[in-house]
């Protein structure tokens, strides 16, 4: 009777945390897809070579802001920005004489926490920036909803709103609270799990 008791709890708990592990993984979707990030890999890891990330950043962040400033989700700045590359690539390679290189691609990220906003590990669409040989440090941001700039939570929390969060999306990455926190963590885990088993 004690081992069926035991049998019945453990079925229990892992029955909850697959659920919730389920909707942990949901959630980081739903954030994907109302998101771009933008990845930026500097030529080398040099002081010279990662001031030249910051320019290079600038310059991508001011073209693609001027670019998406009409896109109200997430599908119209994917499109708006795979329809710019070109011109893109030609704003970063008007500040750097090394070779620069942009995708719009998927790529895994571990959980970014950022000054006033995090974003939960897992596949994002990205704007990738590769610079000369990237073999340097990266920077990363999100460019749509716009929240490179954003100085306070509150800010992230409203831009986050109108590029198409749910309120409940735009509190997890602006909030901090226990349960967003175990929710990061419980992706994190996951993301690891699945690279083991890669």
């Amino acid at each position: 009777m004690k081992f069926r008791f035991l049998i019945w709890v453990f079925s229990v708990f892992a029955a909850a945390v697959i659920l919730y592990a389920g909707q942990s993984l949901l959630l980081q979707k739903e954030i994907a897809d109302k998101t771009v990030r933008l990845h930026v890999v500097a030529n080398s890891d040099s002081p010279a070579d990662q001031q030249q990330k910051l320019i290079v950043r600038d310059a991508v962040l001011q073209q693609v802001s001027m670019l998406t400033s009409q896109c109200n989700s997430a599908r119209e700045a994917k499109t708006v920005i795979s329809d710019n590359l070109p011109l893109i690539k030609r704003a970063a390679q008007g500040v750097c004489d090394e070779e620069i290189t942009v995708s719009l691609q998927k790529e895994n990220f571990e959980t970014r926490y950022y000054e006033t906003f995090t974003l939960p590990a897992g596949e994002y669409p990205a704007l990738r920036v590769s610079i000369g040989q990237a073999q340097g440090q990266n920077w990363w941001c999100v460019v749509f909803p716009s929240l490179c700039v954003s100085a306070t939570s509150q800010a992230v929390e409203e831009a986050a709103l109108t590029g198409g969060f749910t309120q409940e999306e735009a509190k997890l990455i602006s909030g901090g609270t226990q349960e967003y926190e175990l929710r990061f963590m419980t992706l994190e885990w996951l993301q690891k799990l699945g690279n083991f088993l890669k």
